[in-house]
């Protein structure tokens, strides 16, 4: 049976009464059908509306050769009449993206020629993909050609047009389609084929923005939202600067300016202080000069620093430089490092002793083992 759609005649109806006509058990709930539903089933990239129908939670909805079959919690009869509630703010939220990723497209469209190839509405933002390079540098005229569509508060017109009418009509479209179409259409911006619900009026969508834009498979991946949502970002992106702000004592319109300076100070005390921990380093090897073979324990070391400090030993004790970096209770990296030896064979019979994992050049053996300092030195003192 065909269902009536009623999200297409009123996309704003959140409430209606239907006529149960099918009823069936299946995986994960019941799958019940009415002669007319306002709810959206999944298509063209947005996603089903939820509620409750006839006091059953409507979990899912499809279509399915005209049918619209809704998955609800719990069965109905067939013949009762049946109150279905939407969750509207989920649903008029699909609505503002939907509306306004038809006007970016359409935008974007005339602009390049640019085809929209995918188009996801997700939970933060809308993802739409496109076969062309579009400029980044033009994309705030974009956007600021999307919201002067809002501010127009242009009529959003949604129908299936008569056979013959359809050849005159120019619509974007990523497939020839069969008729029936339906044609979603602002006015001097976009003409689209399209299933999805959409606002009555462009003033609906709310702000419009445009949040990244990135290259992706020969064209560009853009991402946007409307709306609350772009609201919502907006102000998130607002308290931060806000912070930013606070902390780097700089008017918010020049935080971005502040972070940069900052960036070159900590870049000029990182130098600094890496001068310093080589010279340190320095020191300590300058320590264990002729002593042959050293096993030397340095606390707060990462793996660069760990190396470093057991190739400066190597350097001046002439023998092997076994160099440890950690905790008894969380096990200690390794860097054995020596001049004129091959160290794979003792980073091997080490591994084994003293539950490691680790290996390397005949030179250099780097890994981690599980064993206290007293139990490392045990080792080396038994060689």
């Amino acid at each position: 049976m065909e269902t009536r759609k009623l999200y297409y005649e009123d996309p704003h109806l959140d409430r209606f009464t239907g006529t149960v006509v099918l009823c069936n058990p299946t995986e994960g709930g019941w799958e019940v059908v009415t002669d007319a539903t306002a709810f959206y089933p999944e298509g063209g990239g947005q996603a089903w509306d939820t509620g409750s129908l006839g006091g059953r939670r409507v979990l899912a909805v499809r279509e399915a050769g005209g049918a619209v079959i809704h998955l609800c919690d719990g069965p109905l009869e067939p013949g009762q009449e049946a109150e279905g509630v939407i969750d509207y703010g989920p649903r008029f939220h699909r609505m503002q993206q939907h509306s306004g990723e038809h006007i970016v497209s359409g935008i974007l469209h005339r602009r390049y020629g640019a085809h929209n190839t995918g188009f996801h509405m997700g939970a933060q933002c809308t993802t739409i993909d496109f076969d062309t390079a579009i400029p980044l540098s033009d994309l705030k005229e974009v956007e600021a050609e999307a919201n002067r569509a809002v501010w127009l508060d242009l009529p959003v017109r949604c129908w299936y047009p008569e056979p013959e009418d359809l050849k005159t009509i120019a619509y974007r479209s990523k497939k020839a389609l069969d008729w029936p179409v339906r044609l979603v259409q602002v006015p001097g911006f976009d003409c689209c084929a399209c299933c999805g619900t959409h606002v009555v009026r462009t003033g609906e969508i709310g702000p419009v923005k445009l949040l990244s834009a990135v290259s992706f498979r020969g064209g560009t991946r853009l991402e946007m939202a409307c709306g609350a949502r772009a609201m919502e970002i907006l102000n998130g992106a607002y308290d931060q600067n806000r912070l930013v702000s606070k902390t780097f004592s700089a008017p918010p319109e020049a935080t971005g300016a502040a972070a940069e300076r900052m960036k070159e100070l900590l870049a000029q005390k990182d130098y600094r202080i890496g001068e310093l921990e080589r010279r340190v380093r320095a020191g300590i090897a300058g320590l264990y000069r002729g002593a042959g073979d050293v096993v030397h324990f340095e606390p707060g070391l990462d793996s660069g620093q760990l190396r470093e400090l057991a190739d400066a030993i190597a350097q001046c004790c002439g023998g092997i430089a076994c160099c440890f970096t950690g905790s008894d209770e969380g096990g200690y990296a390794y860097c054995l490092v020596a001049r004129d030896a091959d160290l794979r064979l003792l980073g091997k019979a080490m591994n084994a002793a003293l539950n490691g994992r680790g290996g390397g050049k005949s030179a250099i053996q780097q890994g981690r083992v599980n064993a206290s300092e007293e139990k490392i030195r045990s080792f080396f003192a038994g060689r």
